[in-house]
């Protein structure tokens, strides 16, 4: 049985073992679970991975399981319910965006090209290999997400920087 190296960041909170575990550094190519950590991110921006993680199944409950077809039809009536469900962040300006970023990947996929090819062309498809030795050497943002970055938001997409 191969014995997985753990990174510190997740402490002993089972969720955030799990997530490390299992779901982090994963690769990823479905368009829909993209479209989901697009937005669970914009989300999170200010506050701390763990509290996206504990309102994640909430999230995706209230977000009708991140369908961006579903979300990018929301209508007024629809982000104030979401403005008073406590389970979710109540940002009306991260809700607004989610519909618009969910507008942005209909038209993606429209063009012809899928949310996954469109995100992974940054990297030739396939996930980098890095061998840091520390927490600080991992860089903030690179040339690749950098210009990912730029290409989502002139895509339409919303709250997806560096």
């Amino acid at each position: 049985m191969e014995i997985k190296q753990r990174c510190n960041w997740p402490g002993e909170d089972p969720l955030y073992v799990n997530y490390h575990d299992h779901e982090w550094g994963v690769p990823v190519y479905d368009d829909r679970a993209l479209f989901e950590k697009l937005i669970l991110d914009g989300f999170q921006a200010g506050l701390s991975w763990i509290t996206i993680l504990r309102k994640r199944e909430h999230f995706i409950s209230a977000f009708d399981g991140f369908e961006p077809g579903v979300i990018a039809s929301y209508k007024s009536e629809k982000i104030e319910a979401l403005m008073k469900d406590p389970g979710i962040i109540r940002n009306h300006l991260k809700i607004k965006n989610t519909v618009s970023s969910a507008q942005a990947w209909l038209n993606l996929r429209e063009s012809g090209q899928g949310f996954s090819d469109f995100l992974w062309q940054f990297v030739e498809g396939k996930p980098n290999h890095n061998s840091w030795k520390s927490m600080k050497e991992v860089p903030a943002k690179t040339i690749q997400s950098e210009a990912m970055s730029k290409a989502l938001k002139a895509a339409g997409f919303l709250f997806c920087g560096p």
